[in-house]
């Protein structure tokens, strides 16, 4: 039989016990509203105020030279806009014929690397070849040479804006809205708009073709491409709803990034990038 003083004890721990499950419960709403409002920031971004160095690289798997320059490319995996390189993998389709067919290949791509070859007065298209803010670098793989081209870059004023927001849907489902801006068009001529969606950590097993028995790694592989866009009285928005429909969509988000870009349409020069990772 309890006492009184029994009776009155059980009451203080019931009423403590309460109170203190709902300071927890407080507690872990305003923790996960913090999270999330975290996380929304992180899916933001804005390029900065000096140019970034985009730097394309035109590679195929059908390429017994393209390994390595796949190799380079992948140490800027996780570099971005405020690093002042943003890379690029372009998987080109001129190869798909001779053995062995590029899973992330695309004719764009090859039309896009013949265009830029042709704004620069060159003729012959090639891989592995690299293009660096819209301009060919043949010594990319000389280190001197490619900090060089990048130092030059980065040493110039952005001559346009670029703001982006992404917001990861479902597995390999994207919103995807960039916001451009530049007062360049006046003295320069017309400027695009582009939005590229990139992969990383991809590997395929080549079982033709030249490299035929190697398993290969790669990374800020182009999955979608979005653009031209002109920039009209200077700005240019591009608002799409992305999904990649292939075994590679079930990867982790945090594999999976945009990047934006602002172009001269006369000379294919990049007048500056913006980058965002995938988030949750």
């Amino acid at each position: 039989m309890q006492t009184a003083r029994t009776r009155y004890a059980n009451r203080y721990a019931t009423r403590y016990l309460t109170r203190v499950i709902a300071l927890a419960v407080a507690l872990a709403i305003l923790s996960a509203s913090g999270l999330a409002s975290a996380a929304a920031a992180v899916c933001a971004s804005h390029s900065p105020s000096h140019r970034v160095a985009l730097v394309e690289l035109y590679s195929s798997e059908g390429c017994s030279s393209c390994p390595p320059a796949d190799n380079w490319l992948s140490q800027w995996k996780n570099s971005g806009a405020t690093q002042s390189i943003v890379p690029l993998a372009l998987h080109v389709d001129y190869w798909n014929s001779l053995g062995w067919t590029d899973r992330f290949s695309q004719h764009r791509f090859t039309e896009r690397q013949q265009t830029l070859t042709d704004l620069s007065g060159g003729h012959t298209i090639y891989t592995p070849e690299v293009f660096v803010s819209g301009r060919e670098l043949r010594s990319w793989s000389q280190r001197d040479s490619f900090q060089s081209r990048v130092g030059q870059v980065v040493a110039e004023p952005a001559r346009a804006n670029v703001a982006l927001e992404l917001k990861h849907e479902a597995k390999g489902a994207f919103n995807v809205d960039a916001q451009f801006t530049s007062k360049a068009a006046d003295a320069t001529g017309s400027l695009n708009a582009y939005v590229a969606v990139y992969q990383n950590a991809l590997n395929s097993q080549v079982r033709a073709g030249e490299n035929s028995g190697a398993m290969l790694h790669h990374e800020r592989v182009v999955r979608q491409w979005i653009g031209p866009v002109p920039l009209v009285a200077g700005n240019a928005q591009i608002r799409r709803d992305i999904r990649i429909d292939d075994a590679d969509a079930n990867a982790p988000a945090d594999t999976f990034g945009v990047v934006a870009f602002v172009e001269n349409a006369a000379t294919g020069e990049v007048l500056q990038v913006g980058e965002l990772a995938a988030c949750n």
